[in-house]
């Protein structure tokens, strides 16, 4: 079974002033969350996907053995003191997390154990409702720089909200994930086992991968400036780095949005493109609404 788009994880040093960001650029933003074991998050939702918006809280990591075994806790604070402000781990939906699991261990990209984890969540109105996850891990020695896992949702209509999936900017969707690479085409054995699904081309230059809910591109320095129109910042010294982000919002109002909140964009080919220096590390690109 090939699995879709879940979240994305963007580590951040200052969650309120990407939060406030991400709300001048006319997303809705949710309520602050902290986890069990010192993580904090915004999130900001699509249909099916969201955004994680995530840092070490004040009083650090406060439960070793729970972030350790959380292994996003422990990733994501090691990606913002290695690297800073960045899009740390990509994570796709599970139905079974145990039988996604069993599949990474057969892919030789998993062993490690399934985290289940708790914790209470905002509605609008202010009341709090259950949210729980389990989390099958995968892995590439090969790009240690980026973190993987896959999510079931156990309370589902808990988390979901219509309400929070309208944005004031008219994004609607979540269109896919861009990692930067030197040598795209070595990655698609991970990709493939990572998703369920194959790739539609390989290339020197670039690689995709189209899931049930967005794609996964690995595209090389020279392929990212062409098509995203923008320079390919991030080093590779430590591997393959997941850079950038899509976005499909109706492109005349985004620039208008922008603009507004003086957040430079370029306009390239039929996209718009943040660079990853205007967005907290992580490149992101909007895309046409079409009908």
């Amino acid at each position: 079974m090939s699995r879709g788009l879940d979240h994305l994880v963007l580590a951040v040093r200052d969650l309120e002033a990407a939060a406030a960001h991400y709300r001048a650029m006319g997303f809705t933003v949710g309520a602050r969350n902290r986890h069990p074991w010192g993580t904090e998050n915004h999130v900001v939702q699509f249909p099916g996907s969201f955004l994680e918006l995530i840092t070490v809280g004040a009083e650090g990591i406060t439960d070793a053995a729970w972030a350790e075994r959380s292994r996003f806790a422990t990733f994501s604070r090691g990606y913002l003191a290695r690297y800073g402000d960045g899009f740390a781990m990509l994570v796709v939906e599970a139905q079974d997390a145990a039988a996604d699991k069993l599949a990474f261990d057969e892919a030789g990209i998993g062993g490690f154990e399934p985290f289940f984890f708790e914790r209470q969540a905002k509605r609008p109105d202010g009341s709090e409702v259950r949210v729980a996850f389990t989390l099958a891990f995968a892995a590439d020695a090969a790009m240690p720089a980026a973190g993987f896992f896959a999510t079931q949702q156990h309370e589902p209509q808990n988390f979901w909200n219509p309400d929070f999936q309208r944005h004031e900017n008219g994004a609607v969707k979540l269109g896919g994930v861009v990692m930067l690479a030197g040598e795209p085409a070595a990655s698609v054995p991970f990709f493939e086992a990572f998703t369920g699904a194959r790739a539609v081309c390989a290339s020197a230059r670039n690689m995709a991968i189209v899931t049930p809910r967005g794609t996964v591109e690995a595209m090389s320095p020279d392929c990212y400036r062409d098509v995203l129109g923008l320079e390919p910042a991030l080093s590779l010294a430590d591997g393959p780095r997941l850079a950038a982000f899509k976005v499909t919002a109706p492109l005349d109002a985004m620039a208008a949005r922008l603009e507004q909140a003086g957040i430079p964009f370029i306009r390239h080919r039929k996209h718009l493109a943040v660079a990853a220096a205007d967005n907290f590390g992580t490149a992101l690109i909007f895309e046409e609404l079409r009908a």
